[in-house]
C-alpha cells in the first residue's frame, strides 16, 4: 500500500483521484484546498488530515517524513498555473507526482522540472487518460498497421459549454489556466501527437475567450480542430435534445466513437503507473509545445484547411 498526498482537494476532477487512489488499494494521509468544501474526501478517506493552508500542509508533510512515515506519491488537482510549483513541492519532499493536465504552462518548465527529477530521484507523472481509452488505443494500432506513407484528414470538434461563472474564475484568466485551447484541449492535442506522430505546422484561425480552432499538421494527419465553451456554437439538432456538449473525432469522414468509456480512466491511469508505467515528463512536453504555439500564434485568415465550423465566420 502507498501513502499519498493530495494538493487540490476542492477541484472538480478530485473525486476521480480520490476514487483512483482508494480503488488501486491505497491510503490517503492528507490533503489541501484553500477551500474547505471537502466533504467528498469522507467517501474515500475519513481519516486523511486536511489543511487549508498550504504553510501548515507542509509542515505536516514535513512532520510526517521525520516520523518515518514516506509519502510516496503527492497527487495534484490544482489551478494550471499552479503545477510547476507543486509539482516542485511533491519531488522536493521525496515523493513521485501524479500530476492534472496540463503538466504545466511552457515548454520550458518541463526542462526545469526535468532537471529537478535528476536531483530528487524520483518520478513525475501526467494524466493523459486518452491514451487508454479503448478506441484510442485501437486507432493508434489502425495507424501504425495502415499505409505507411498515408496522411490522413481528421477533423476534431470539442464543445463542452460553460456558464458565466467560467471567466470570473482562474479558468477564465489567460494567465492562469493557458486559455481556452490549454485548458480543455490539452489532451486531445497530446492524443493526436501520440497516434499521428511529431508536428509538423501549427496555423490558428480563432482564439478569444470562449473558443478557439485551427490547423494542425501531423506525420500522418492533417488536423482541422474547434474547442469552445459557447453554448450557440453546439449544432442547433444537438441542442434541440437538451445537450449542452458535442464531441466528435472524424477520421476521412469516419467518426472515431470514443463519447462513452470516461468513467475509470484516472483509475486505469493510477495503476498504470503503480504498475511501473505511466506517461512522463518528456512525453507531455508535445503537447505543452502546442498549446503554447496556439497561445502565441498570429491568427491567420481563413484561406484553406480550416474547420467547417469557422463557415459562417469567413
Amino acid at each position: 500500500m502507498k501513502n499519498f498526498a493530495l494538493i487540490g482537494a476542492a477541484g472538480f476532477i478530485a473525486p476521480r483521484h480520490l476514487k483512483a487512489i482508494k480503488d488501486t488499494g491505497n491510503n490517503l494521509v492528507a490533503a489541501l484546498d484553500k477551500f474547505d468544501s471537502v466533504g467528498v474526501i469522507d467517501s474515500y478517506f475519513p481519516d486523511a488530515d486536511f489543511f487549508t493552508e498550504f504553510e501548515r500542509f507542509d509542515r505536516h508533510i514535513d512532520k510526517i517524513k521525520r516520523e518515518g512515515k514516506k509519502i510516496d506519491f503527492v497527487s495534484i488537482c490544482t489551478p494550471n498555473y499552479l503545477h510547476d510549483s507543486h509539482i516542485r513541492f511533491g519531488l522536493r519532499h521525496g515523493a513521485d507526482v501524479i500530476c492534472e493536465k496540463p503538466l504545466v504552462l511552457n515548454p520550458w518548465n518541463v526542462d526545469a522540472l526535468l532537471e529537478i527529477e535528476k536531483e530528487t530521484g524520483k518520478n513525475v507523472y501526467n494524466i493523459f487518460q486518452l491514451r487508454l481509452h479503448p478506441s484510442i488505443i485501437e486507432l493508434k494500432q489502425r495507424i501504425a498497421n495502415g499505409p505507411k506513407d498515408k496522411i490522413y484528414e481528421i477533423d476534431l470538434t470539442y464543445i463542452t459549454s460553460r456558464g458565466n461563472w467560467y471567466q470570473t474564475s482562474w479558468k477564465g484568466d489567460v494567465q492562469k489556466s493557458g486559455g481556452i485551447a490549454t485548458n480543455i484541449g490539452v489532451h486531445f492535442y497530446d492524443m493526436l501527437g501520440w497516434v499521428f506522430g511529431d508536428l509538423k505546422e501549427n496555423i490558428v484561425h480563432l482564439h478569444n475567450k470562449t473558443s478557439a480552432a485551427g490547423y494542425l499538421r501531423f506525420e500522418k494527419a492533417n488536423v482541422k480542430w474547434f474547442l469552445s465553451i459557447d453554448y450557440l456554437t453546439i449544432p442547433e439538432k444537438i441542442r434541440a435534445e437538451g445537450k449542452r456538449t458535442f464531441r466528435s473525432l472524424s477520421m476521412e469522414g469516419e467518426e472515431i466513437e470514443f463519447s462513452d468509456g470516461f468513467t475509470d480512466l484516472h483509475t486505469k491511469s493510477y495503476q498504470h503507473i503503480l504498475d511501473g508505467n505511466g506517461f512522463r515528463l518528456i512525453e507531455a512536453k508535445k503537447s505543452i509545445e502546442i498549446v503554447h504555439g496556439i497561445r502565441h500564434a498570429e491568427i491567420m485568415p481563413l484561406e484553406n484547411n480550416y474547420h467547417p465550423f469557422l463557415t459562417n465566420r469567413k
